[in-house]
């Protein structure tokens, strides 16, 4: 709105309405992370920090297989194993963020991380996570919401294969953010797409 000295101010329920949809997303973000990290456990209780063997590059792949999929059953509709889409998204955030635990922590020959010390260290990629959303959905106003989910999987799948273009040239890139900063797009994509799949249904 626009007073009669020209200046420009947010009506106070447009103000409301605003902070309450940040609000809201910020809730639905907590919970679906929750439930990737609850999955994360689980297999960490059953197999152990075994992915610690994994080179970025071969987690670049498996992030790339688990977009494809969701590319293929979005397209198809057909399932022949009887996995929907919304477990590969799951899987696209916690694979992301063993992704950053790898590029951080770098990989090894064999398992070297306690239960502990693996959801520690998801616990705080998360959090990053968590917050680089706050702040590009406070400045896009919510613009997320009036994407298609088959849009999510898009931008992730340009996100893997930028992310493989770097890794193929080692690293040496002249004006791109880093993998990381890829990873982290795709993780907060992969959790929008769980927000809205957990709307319709």
């Amino acid at each position: 709105m626009q007073s009669d000295k020209g200046a420009t101010y947010d009506a106070p329920d447009e103000k409301t309405d605003v902070m309450q949809d940040l609000k809201k997303t910020e809730n639905q973000f907590r919970a679906a992370l929750n439930e990737c990290r609850t999955l994360f456990a689980k297999k960490l209780h059953d197999y152990g920090a075994s992915w610690r063997i994994l080179r970025p590059s071969s987690l670049t792949d498996q992030l790339f297989i688990k977009a494809c999929r969701i590319r293929t059953l979005e397209v198809t509709g057909e399932s022949l194993v009887g996995e929907g889409i919304r477990p590969e998204f799951i899987a696209l955030v916690n694979y992301g963020i063993v992704g950053l635990i790898q590029l951080e922590q770098g990989y090894t020959d064999h398992t070297d991380l306690s239960v502990e010390e693996a959801l520690a260290l998801y616990d705080r990629h998360a959090d990053t996570a968590l917050q680089l959303m706050l702040r590009k959905n406070h400045d896009y106003g919510e613009a997320w919401r009036g994407m298609r989910v088959s849009s999510y999987t898009d931008f992730i799948l340009t996100k893997l294969q930028r992310v493989k273009e770097i890794e193929d040239l080692g690293g040496a890139t002249l004006v791109s953010e880093g993998i990381d900063s890829n990873y982290m797009d795709i993780i907060n994509y992969a959790m929008f797409g769980i927000i809205k799949l957990s709307e319709e249904d």
